[in-house]
């Protein structure tokens, strides 16, 4: 088996992207849309980001159940067992865990292996995993796949947990952020240049502490990638989220076989509702950041695509569509195609229309559209 066949992707696509409301639905939510015109969803684009790095067959797309078909549409092919559906939305960490005890008995049946109790086999530990999510953008592929290469090294040769942490380019509110201590390696540890201990994860910031953050150039966003080992990752579960590792243990023999499914329609709803920043991140003392650049968006926003798209000399964005604006500055626009608009009067606008739904939101107050959609 070569290096490549011993990397592996998990891809998280159960978000229902509520805030990029009336554009995304809870019926076909924003990863599975063309954002660009390109042709290709955020989906598509993330899968085709790692081909690669890492063999088709060794890529899992975690999901709602609900969107099973629309995935297998737009990735034709993957087959339907790398498609691990939960039957209820329970955060980052249940999911990570299911992926994790996937991966582990697949290793285990690959290898001849069948005793799901015994001591680590060597081809476990050789498995290392990506976990991304599946609606970023990332300008910079090749760039980003160097990245993380040089983390699949890291994770296969330390016992570390590592992320990648984005240089910050503003004072941004809307991303996490990640504290190093940028001036020393692990000790023991074989630290690659670049790669240093976590000293926090942050919350989002206000606007004064972002300032202060970006000032110090001790933080850097949190992307939300993380690298790590199979055997690494499973034994933080273990000692760190014993209550979600638990429930997986109990059905470590049906994993990757026909009763797989059912073990998990029956567990996985009884798992805590807990995100892997907050289980295993912020726990471990394992933990190490990559400072990256390679034009990372995690797309959480409107205002995330605006800052991201072409504007016009007065800061104006129109896309999918032909809005003229008069006496108007700082406003994205997104219709549906072939729709004109015209826009007067107005700045620092959301304007959005999408199957009979209109949108019209200050930028400023976009984090409220998750609310007003929830009301709605």
């Amino acid at each position: 088996m070569g290096m490549k066949d011993n990397n592996y992707c998990v891809i998280m696509a159960g978000g229902v992207g509520s805030r990029f409301w009336p554009y995304s639905r809870e019926e076909k939510p924003k990863q599975f849309l063309d954002f660009f015109g390109t042709g290709r969803s955020l989906l598509q684009m993330t899968i085709d980001r790692f081909r690669p790095i890492v063999p088709i067959e060794n890529m899992f797309i975690v999901t709602n159940i609900v969107y099973k078909r629309l995935i297998m549409e737009q990735v034709p092919d993957i087959k339907e067992s790398q498609i691990l559906c939960e039957p209820a939305r329970r955060n980052t960490a249940p999911c990570i865990a299911y992926a994790t005890a996937h991966i582990r008995a697949l290793c285990l049946r690959r290898a001849g292996l069948t005793a799901a109790n015994q001591d680590w086999s060597r081809e476990e530990m050789k498995a290392n995993i990506v976990v991304a999510a599946s609606d970023h953008l990332i300008l910079a592929e090749e760039k980003f796949r160097q990245t993380i290469l040089k983390a699949f090294d890291f994770v296969s040769q330390n016992k570390a947990i590592c992320t990648l942490g984005m240089q910050p380019t503003r004072p941004e509110t809307g991303y996490g952020y990640i504290q190093y201590l940028k001036d020393r390696c692990a000790d023991g540890t074989q630290t690659n240049d670049g790669i240093y201990p976590v000293k926090t994860f942050t919350e989002k910031p206000n606007l004064e502490m972002a300032k202060v953050f970006l000032e110090s150039g001790d933080f850097l966003w949190n992307s939300g990638i993380f690298i790590w080992n199979l055997q690494t990752i499973s034994e933080a579960f273990r000692y760190l989220l014993p209550e979600v590792a638990d429930r997986f243990r109990e059905g470590e023999l049906l994993m990757g076989t026909d009763k797989e499914e059912d073990f998990i329609e029956e567990m996985f709803p009884k798992c805590p509702n807990i995100s892997i920043d907050y289980g295993i991140m912020e726990k471990a003392d394992n933990v190490y950041v990559m400072p990256s650049s390679f034009g990372w968006s995690d797309l959480g926003t409107w205002g995330s695509l605006y800052e991201l798209s072409e504007k016009d000399e007065n800061g104006n964005v129109s896309l999918h569509s032909e809005a003229h604006f008069h006496e108007a500055k700082g406003n994205i626009v997104v219709l549906e195609k072939g729709k004109k608009a015209i826009v007067q009067g107005v700045e620092d606008m959301i304007i959005v229309e999408e199957k009979g739904a209109l949108l019209v939101c200050k930028k400023a107050e976009e984090q409220r559209i998750k609310q007003f959609v929830s009301e709605l």
